[in-house]
């Protein structure tokens, strides 16, 4: 099956008021670019702005985004288009994940259905076929009630005792309802995928999944400063053998994709739009199989500014910022080929994560080592930098 991209469905709804930033590859430059959406057209301001964490660290983002004299590299329609693997002219410029030196960081366990999914995990010990029963005799014990329940606070610590005393505890659960939230290290800088791209998983998985999630873009002072969209690809089957192979479950080539834009806080959008943001995903795969769920950022457990100072404070600086994804509502249990084993991706399939006000991010599945392979991190691009006089 094809990916492919077009801008309508790419872009926000309201793209034409939206201050939209976002990375490209130029091959004429052998390098990257920061670009911002004009008039229907896609503008290099890498001259005045040499990375995309400078442009989140400038006084005003949006107004610098505004302002800042730029390249005119044709429409955005056309570079959205070339921007899919399948469709691909590598003279021409295509998009890349949006973010490069900053952090790229994950708030776990954020929303009550994932919350208990991860317990389901620990449980199953990463085996699919146990998975079912114990989200039965889970759910018929605790119910949906911890949706009400704020983290740190008495209600919580009470909640905690009950479950300890029901045998039902679990290191999930404390960072769901706890005073601390989970804030792990998703991906090193600069190997986040873009739209269009191919996410990879890992060879040895039998059992993961898309996770769809709204992006925080944090400067270094930790203030939010715009937002995208996220696929935190995890393996189930990993993280539910072990809490200890986290990283063996989040970082693996191609396994963080981001985009298509960061939206930028302007006067047309704010803090409350990304607090109000509705997800949806849509899973297609060559067998016919078709996924669809949702998650509203309404549902989650820790307000977005709390999640963000626990990210960025004065026991953790991240002097580039933090590109930091907020969990998710969304937990697969649909079948897929056997019943009761829930769902697992092929390889294949097409993930499209969409938001009215933040476009869309699409992907089609490989495993990590047969996806692209990462060859341009930090030190490549300050020599392409300085090698282009801009720096």
């Amino acid at each position: 099956m094809d990916l492919k991209l077009d801008v309508q469905s790419t872009l926000p709804i309201d793209a034409e008021n939206a201050t939209l930033v976002g990375r490209v590859w130029r091959s004429d430059n052998a390098g990257p670019s920061v670009v911002v959406i004009r008039n229907g057209n896609v503008f290099d301001i890498t001259a005045s702005e040499p990375t995309m964490t400078d442009l989140i660290n400038a006084y005003a983002p949006a107004a610098t985004a505004h302002d800042a004299d730029g390249e005119d590299l044709g429409s955005v329609a056309a570079i959205v288009a070339n921007s899919a693997t399948d469709a691909r002219d590598t003279a021409l410029p295509w998009l890349l994940a949006p973010v490069d030196l900053s952090a790229l960081k994950a708030a776990g366990v954020t929303f009550v259905d994932s919350m208990l999914e991860r317990v389901i995990e620990e449980r199953a010990e990463g085996d699919p076929q146990e998975a079912e029963a114990i989200r039965r005799v889970i759910k018929d014990a605790i119910g949906d009630d911890l949706a009400a329940i704020v983290p740190g606070s008495p209600e919580a610590a009470r909640l905690k005792d009950a479950l300890i005393e029901r045998e039902l505890w679990s290191q999930y659960l404390e960072v769901g309802i706890g005073p601390d939230a989970e804030i792990f290290t998703k991906a090193q800088p600069m190997s986040a995928v873009g739209t269009g791209a191919e996410i990879g998983l890992h060879p040895k998985s039998t059992w993961n999944n898309p996770e769809p999630e709204i992006v925080l873009i944090l400067n270094a002072s930790s203030a939010i400063v715009g937002a995208t969209l996220g696929n935190d690809v995890n393996l189930r089957d990993f993280e539910g053998r072990s809490a200890l192979l986290l990283s063996k479950a989040k970082d693996n080539n191609a396994s963080c994709a981001i985009g298509p834009f960061i939206r930028l806080l302007d006067d047309g959008f704010g803090l409350d739009d990304i607090r109000n943001a509705e997800l949806t995903l849509t899973v297609a795969g060559d067998d016919q199989f078709r996924l669809e769920g949702t998650s509203e950022m309404t549902r989650i457990s820790r307000d977005i500014e709390d999640l963000a100072g626990q990210t960025l404070n004065q026991n953790h600086q991240y002097p580039d910022g933090a590109a930091l994804f907020t969990g998710t509502a969304f937990a697969p249990t649909k079948d897929r080929d056997t019943p009761g084993e829930g769902f697992t991706h092929k390889p294949g399939d097409l993930v499209t994560i969409a938001s009215p006000k933040l476009g869309s991010l699409s992907n089609r599945v490989t495993t990590s080592d047969k996806a692209a392979p990462w060859q341009f991190g930090m030190s490549a691009l300050m020599r392409n930098l300085a090698q282009r006089g801009v720096l």
